[in-house]
């Protein structure tokens, strides 16, 4: 292996799906838009980059000084920095593939002082692309110009691994909340046994 790609909700942070568990909730509480099925719909065009995360605030009926509070709900999965730590000292090269609001992941990986740890981000606010459309499997391949069979990608997501698995990247889900049981892929619940699964 010479590069590992971890997915950011759900692996690097603790919510899985940050839209329900942290997003929609917040808007409420703040007096905002309170209809799921629009809010995801604001937040993927954000997230594709189609607009800045102010518009998004403002779509959703709350002054776009609520970001900062809204960041502050998100917290790093346990164990993260000792494992970034230790691919470091093993010399691996760790880089970063999510589906997130280009802003957003900028603020937050610098928040929690992650951002040293990887070579680079491929954000879909900075690209255009989400997951699961190969495009952005394909985009990263390009960018760390080697072969599929190079890279290890862990996702919380199983139908983000199904395209890079077919592809010939080594797949691995991170399922530290036992939701996802599936005997598809090599499982880790933790960044221990993580590091125990990379090759």
């Amino acid at each position: 292996m010479k590069y590992l790609v971890l997915d950011a909700m759900g692996v690097l942070y603790t919510a899985h799906d940050d839209v329900a568990e942290l997003l929609h909730p917040f808007i409420v509480d703040k007096g905002g838009l309170n209809d799921l099925n629009r809010i995801i719909n604001f937040y993927i065009e954000t997230s594709l980059g189609k607009m800045a995360s102010a518009e998004f605030w403002k779509m959703v009926g709350l002054d776009p000084t609520v970001e900062d509070e809204y960041l502050s709900r998100h917290a790093i999965t346990g164990g993260l920095i000792e494992f970034l730590e230790s691919m470091r000292l093993l010399g691996v090269k760790v880089w970063c593939l999510s589906n997130d609001v280009s802003e957003w992941s900028c603020r937050l990986r610098r928040k929690f002082g992650i951002e040293g740890y990887f070579q680079g981000f491929i954000i879909s606010g900075d690209v255009g692309l989400r997951k699961p459309n190969p495009a952005i499997y394909e985009l990263l391949v390009e960018r760390l110009k080697c072969g599929p069979g190079d890279i290890t990608f862990v996702d919380d997501n199983v139908k983000n691994l199904d395209f890079p698995a077919r592809s010939g990247i080594y797949t691995v889900l991170f399922n530290s909340t036992g939701r996802n049981i599936t005997g598809k892929y090599k499982t880790a619940c933790n960044f221990k046994e993580l590091a125990g699964l990379i090759k």
